[in-house]
């Protein structure tokens, strides 16, 4: 079922490792022009193009933007109480977690009576996307969330696409976890109109505002991220997502069972998601391929899991070991990395570049994605070799506040003007010596 690449015996630099190892291939720029006349209106328009375009794409034109909140508790009070007791421990577990990334304000003395504080402050105004379409996703809405909270920031507003189905309304899990959270304000709208509204505010139809947002995180298909794209710099974002994926380095010891579950997992998600296997043993990889045929057909969504594991984005890469097998993977960057092999500590404490690294038999990906109490917004598409995933560092903005006296400046006066005027810059110098020439 899977694609195979051989590289044993073959020497590799990263470049060529970059480009011969599978990944899906989405080109945000082919979409942008269908996009951009999108965002525009919604702009101009706001909150009536904001529906209009719902309205074609969802099938549904809710009465309003905002959700009543009657309807958030609602849905709480109907939700499965197995449901509700599983998305209180995956809160609780993300909120322990992501409690210990909170930042400390430092104060640095540089000199006496001269000062640097770095201190860090929330955005003011938060916008979380929760996708709504092949499958719901209330666990994204704890992760969003619960990070924006811990950060201090005072306003969330969580959005996710209407359903006809739920008569208009997001999917009652999604507001059943934003009221979990505490979060009264959920918009009913999703895809690039949904990005567009946070990032420009507007009117809703019964004449409340809706306020604009600083910053934007959460997960969306092609469209949304074309969105994102768009507003970079009206908006913060998180990261451009791409198709899910799932890396896994893995030896002789590794049970084929777990890794061919694994692989599926995360082919359930999308037919463009990626899974890949990277291992020094050939048997291994056979018996992976017979348990993908087994496991899949007795999937629920067997076509999609099919098509993604079938097409050149997944694959197996065979290596000469598991030396050659961390090259491998720290050159792809996976969103998810798991690591199957003897000893799975120490290979991942090798590992450089990844989203999130799972270590040994007992750390699925699935078990990230719910209730590790890690956070499951991850970069994709390669980008784990420069940035991470969502975190409460997200949300907050480093501001350096300089305190300097008198005495303290005076002392560097003639280092402040040597600089300037070796950029040709006299009026920076000036600046400091107007307060000394009298």
């Amino acid at each position: 079922m899977l694609n195979r690449i051989d590289l044993r015996g073959r020497t590799t630099t990263p470049a060529q490792l970059r480009a011969v190892v599978p990944r899906a291939e989405v080109d945000v720029d082919a979409v942008l022009h269908h996009v951009r006349p999108l965002v525009d209106a919604v702009a101009d328009r706001g909150v009536e193009a904001a529906l209009e375009y719902t309205e074609k794409f969802d099938g549904v034109r809710p009465a309003s933007v905002r959700v009543p909140v009657s309807e958030i508790s609602s849905a709480l009070s109907s939700l499965d109480p197995a449901v509700r007791e599983a998305l209180e421990e995956a809160i609780e577990r993300t909120r322990r977690v992501h409690a210990d990334q909170r930042r400390v304000e430092t104060t640095t003395q540089v000199v006496p009576g001269g000062t640097v504080t770095e201190k860090w402050v929330p955005v003011a105004r938060v916008g979380l996307y929760a996708p709504g379409g092949l499958a719901v996703y209330p666990s994204t809405v704890v992760m969003n969330v619960v990070p924006a909270q811990i950060a201090g920031v005072e306003s969330l507003v969580v959005c996710s696409p209407p359903q006809a189905e739920f008569g208009g309304l997001p999917h009652p899990t999604i507001l059943a976890a934003a009221a979990l959270l505490g979060v009264d304000e959920v918009w009913a709208v999703g895809g690039a109109q949904a990005v567009a509204l946070l990032a420009h505010g507007g009117v809703d139809t019964d004449g409340a505002e809706l306020a604009p947002v600083d910053i934007v995180t959460g997960p969306g298909n092609i469209y949304v991220t074309a969105a994102k794209r768009l507003l970079r710099g009206l908006i913060g974002i998180d990261s451009e997502a791409g198709p899910t994926e799932i890396a896994i380095l893995a030896d002789s010891s590794a049970d084929p069972v777990h890794v061919a579950a694994d692989l599926i997992s995360q082919a359930e998600h999308d037919p463009l998601a990626a899974s890949v296997l990277v291992t020094d043993s050939a048997e291994l990889a056979d018996a992976v391929d017979a348990e993908l045929d087994r496991q899949v057909v007795a999937t629920k969504h067997a076509e999609r899991i099919r098509t993604a594991l079938g097409g050149k984005q997944s694959g197996v890469v065979l290596v000469s070991d598991v030396d050659e097998g961390v090259r491998v993977v720290d050159a792809y960057a996976a969103e998810h990395l798991e690591i199957q092999t003897r000893d799975a500590r120490s290979v991942a404490a090798r590992i450089r570049s990844a989203g999130a690294i799972f270590v040994g038999a007992y750390a699925p990906v699935s078990l990230g994605d719910y209730c590790a109490g890690s956070n499951h917004v991850l970069p994709t598409g390669g980008c784990a070799r420069h940035s991470s995933g969502l975190s409460v560092q997200t949300f907050l903005r480093g501001i350096h506040v300089i305190d300097y006296s008198e005495e303290a400046l005076r002392e560097v006066a003639d280092k402040v003007v040597a600089l300037a005027n070796a950029e040709d810059l006299p009026a920076h110098g000036q600046a400091v010596t107007a307060r000394f020439s009298r």
